[in-house]
């Protein structure tokens, strides 16, 4: 087993911070998920709020140890959205 997959912060005070989470298994590792930029191609268990923010309350996907490999797969489009555009000639 990895040991760089996996990590938990049980001193903070928002831990577990979604809703129904098993504070044994949960992962701190991605607090802030990087699959946010992308949208609605996260393969989350998201929702939209009323004025169209992504809402992840209910996703425990880059909690879980065993999809730290589907994350970092993801990475590639997550640097293709941060590149800099082409500039105009």
């Amino acid at each position: 087993m990895a040991h760089y997959d996996f990590f938990q912060n049980k001193e903070c005070e928002y831990f577990p911070c979604h809703p129904g989470a098993n504070p044994e298994t949960f992962s701190c590792l991605f607090c802030y998920c990087p699959l946010y930029a992308l949208g609605d191609k996260c393969g989350g268990n998201f929702t939209y709020t009323e004025t169209g923010i992504k809402d992840c309350t209910n996703c425990l996907r880059p909690h879980c140890r065993e999809n730290y490999c589907k994350i970092t797969q993801c990475m590639a489009g997550i640097l293709e959205l941060a590149k800099k555009p082409p500039e105009n000639p």
